[in-house]
């Protein structure tokens, strides 16, 4: 069974309406909204049709296929610049230091602030494999193809990415982040606000959130506890995204307190490490494992295989890859190790 990831079309949209309805909520990048994804598709179509290849406000959307059955299992986007259509709001963790010589006391407070720091930043998100699919390292196609994605695209993201874990969201589907904070203000449930937000943006979080900071010893346990922790899902994406070179900087999600994790685009290991390269064979029946891709923009595909560097500087890849990318003799794929 061979996996590939691809470009998006519209066809696509009963595939990843389909798997929206299975994320459980609190993931903005993937409603379960015929409207909302229809709007992503066209979106990712007029990204992967722009030709001028500077950094621009597009959203690419990559799906995770089936070669065999052409079932698509798992979806993936990237946002070349976010915060041009709206703000793009986060909290930011503080800490305030105050002390008192003649109480001889010091001290230290945490604040929550509201910050558009990272407006402007390119982000990878929307990341989602079917339940039924996860093992055999797909996640980690799904992840890391994207970022060659962006080595293969450099002059269109920026110079520094981001990407959003999802937040504890507890078994009501309620955000104990959200109740302890935003929700004392907005009159709506988390999950409310979360859809509201998929399908029509945060600019309601600029009319209504206040803008002072927070304490956050004026915060519930159940709020505070969870304050830039991972769903339990995310766990190992936050690792492979640490892997990755990326750092928690105290930046968390306004909806329900999950990290925002940053780096410097072309510090990634999977952007730094990706090299292109010709295409010499594809009957290699031994090499190193690797994620190897072709394709420009709509025509991009990535997949598991093996490669081999010559000393001219062309590549050997084995044929299973070969055939999924639909690449020969003479064509360049891109790779990294895997």
């Amino acid at each position: 069974m061979t996996f590939r990831l691809r470009a998006t079309h519209i066809d696509d949209l009963e595939h990843l309406y389909e798997m929206a309805k299975l994320t459980g909520g609190g993931f903005t990048n993937l409603p379960a909204d015929r409207n909302a994804l229809t709007k992503k598709l066209n979106r990712a179509d007029e990204a992967f049709s722009r030709t001028d290849g500077d950094l621009g406000d597009d959203q690419f959307t990559l799906v995770l296929e089936n070669t065999e059955t052409g079932q698509v299992r798992g979806t993936c986007q990237l946002f070349s610049q976010v915060g041009q259509q709206w703000p793009f709001y986060s909290y930011r963790l503080t800490t305030l230091t105050q002390h008192s010589q003649e109480l001889d006391r010091t001290v230290r407070a945490e604040l929550l602030s509201l910050v558009t720091d990272l407006e402007g930043s390119s982000e990878v998100g929307g990341l989602f494999l079917h339940p039924g699919e996860r093992a055999g390292g797909l996640g980690l196609l799904l992840a890391r193809s994207r970022y060659l994605f962006v080595a293969m695209h450099r002059s269109r993201f920026a110079d520094r990415i981001i990407a959003e874990l999802r937040g504890v969201i507890d078994d009501r589907g309620g955000s104990p982040f959200w109740d302890g904070v935003a929700g004392r203000f907005f009159g709506m449930t988390f999950q409310e606000a979360d859809y509201f937000n998929a399908i029509n943006g945060n600019q309601f979080i600029a009319d209504l959130m206040p803008k002072h900071p927070v304490y956050v010893a004026m915060l519930d346990d159940e709020a505070r506890k969870v304050i830039g922790v991972p769903h339990p899902s995310g766990r190992a994406a936050m690792r492979m995204l640490e892997n990755e070179g990326f750092s928690a900087e105290g930046y968390v999600d306004i909806f329900d307190g999950g990290p925002t994790m940053t780096a410097r685009t072309d510090q990634v290991k999977s952007v730094r490490e990706a090299k292109p390269a010709r295409v010499a064979a594809t009957d290699l029946d031994i090499g190193e494992r690797a994620l190897i891709a072709t394709g420009e923009l709509s025509g991009f595909k990535s997949a598991y295989g093996m490669r081999d560097f010559s000393e001219d500087g062309s590549v050997s890849i084995d044929e299973i890859s070969a055939t999924a990318l639909e690449v020969g003799v003479g064509d360049t794929v891109w790779s990294v190790a895997r």
